[in-house]
């Protein structure tokens, strides 16, 4: 019996940040917006999303007189994203 993926990393837009996050340290949110090519408001919602599911981490600060808000993945969140892929391998070589 396959195992169920995790219907929080079965978006594309939040694979993609998963996958982003997995390979820096922290990213703001300008950059992963360039990088996804999502709209900002898509974006902040799926990004809340992984936050409230403590995949991610969000920080928000000002620099200046603007707002900068940065993430970065959780220890959670690589161990789900770990196990998204594995699932992954198991229904490829069934």
């Amino acid at each position: 019996m396959l195992k169920e993926l995790d219907p929080l990393l079965y978006s594309q837009l939040r694979l993609a940040v998963m996958s982003i996050l997995l390979s820096v340290d922290e990213a703001d949110f300008v950059y992963l917006k360039e990088k996804t090519g999502a709209t900002s408001g898509n974006l902040s919602v799926q990004i809340d999303k992984l936050s409230a599911a403590e995949y991610i981490r969000v920080r928000k600060e000002f620099v200046g007189r603007k707002t900068r808000t940065s993430c970065q993945i959780t220890e959670k969140g690589r161990e789900a994203f770990e196990a998204y892929v594995n699932t992954l391998k198991e229904y490829l070589n069934w």
